[in-house]
């Protein structure tokens, strides 16, 4: 017997792609929404794509028709977002929206968003629990977007359950981390020079860890925020070993103490000064969430599709959403720079 109609926005970005087969198997019946409409290889054949530009004004009500059960978003950002759903709240019984971990701040008001100031690298409690204090809500920067989005479905009618992702790995990831390390081991490096003594940790979250928390969420409507997070989160030294060791390979682990180097050599998509690790208490305790996989179990499969990625590739051709988030702050393979630092240690 069917628990009703998922609608699924962004169905064929990473998230999506996982989350639909999560909602099949759980028995709804999904819809697949996307600017394309199209169909992910490996669906389920029962499932149904849409054509839909959530952006194109009354595109979004149209597509849903009568409504549906449950309606999950993983692109949602903004205010304004925020308030299209919720002006759904008559056609649609519940929302699952994907947030992220960068809404918070510690006591002192620092965050993600300050950690290039002096004295900006926020100090978070371990593991940091769902209570811990946010940005202000802005329509201007990233971290500030997602707060009122939040803040905006939270005090709507419509029961939201909101996730705070860690950084999300998987298949189909646009801007791969795990490419800081993939590369150099294709490319010989010998070395892995890391800032902060290679302690620094950044929390993950696969995609299946995140589809599983959707799944759940769909079956238990709430007004709710909730992490979603790996069940650990390995520090940046573990990164590069695991990614050495499914490729077979072996490299000089060089750290040091401190920031990187004229802000490159020993940077990482990972480092930062202090670490940043979700609680997941009560995901568990509200949905019963147990992770579907580890951030070491789910290597394999990322690291071999990276490689296949990269054959006969500049990397910046194979993962253009890469190069322009990291470009204009941290050149990723600058080898010269590493050879030059390490000559002179």
């Amino acid at each position: 017997m069917s628990k009703g109609i998922a609608f699924v926005v962004g169905a064929t970005g990473m998230v999506g792609r996982a989350a639909v087969p999560a909602l099949v198997a759980d028995g709804w019946e999904v819809r697949a929404a996307s600017r394309g409409g199209d169909r992910v290889a490996g669906w389920p054949g029962e499932v149904r794509t849409v054509t839909v530009d959530r952006n194109e004004e009354g595109a979004l009500e149209a597509a849903l028709g009568e409504g549906c059960d449950v309606l999950v978003d993983v692109v949602a950002y903004g205010k304004g977002h925020a308030q299209q759903l919720a002006g759904l709240a008559d056609r649609v019984g519940s929302a699952v929206v994907i947030s992220s971990l960068s809404v918070y701040e510690d006591s002192s008001g620092r965050s993600l968003a300050t950690q290039g100031e002096p004295d900006g690298a926020p100090r978070f409690p371990l593991p940091m629990p769902e209570t811990q204090a946010t940005v202000a809500a802005d329509e201007a920067a990233y971290a500030g977007r997602k707060v009122a989005l939040e803040q905006e479905l939270l005090a709507s009618a419509l029961p939201a359950t909101l996730l705070r992702a860690g950084a999300i790995h998987g298949p189909y990831c646009k801007a791969p981390r795990e490419l800081f390390f993939v590369k150099r081991a294709l490319d010989g490096r010998p070395v892995r020079v890391l800032a902060y003594g290679g302690r620094s940790r950044f929390q993950p979250v696969h995609s299946s860890n995140v589809a599983e928390l959707i799944r759940l969420a769909a079956s238990k409507p709430g007004a709710r925020v909730l992490n979603a997070a790996d069940p650990q989160a390995p520090t940046v030294a573990e990164i590069s070993a695991a990614v050495d060791g499914v490729l077979g390979v072996r490299s000089e682990l060089v750290t040091f103490e401190g920031k990187p180097v004229d802000g490159t050599v020993g940077a990482t998509p990972w480092s930062g000064e202090n670490p940043v690790v979700l609680d997941m208490a009560a995901a568990e305790r509200e949905l019963g969430y147990r992770p579907v996989t580890s951030y070491a179990d789910s290597l394999p499969v990322t690291v071999a599709l990276l490689a296949e990625r990269l054959r006969g590739k500049d990397w910046r051709e194979a993962f253009p959403d890469m190069a322009r988030t990291y470009d204009p702050h941290l050149d990723l393979f600058d080898y010269a720079a590493e050879d030059t630092w390490l000559a002179a240690r």
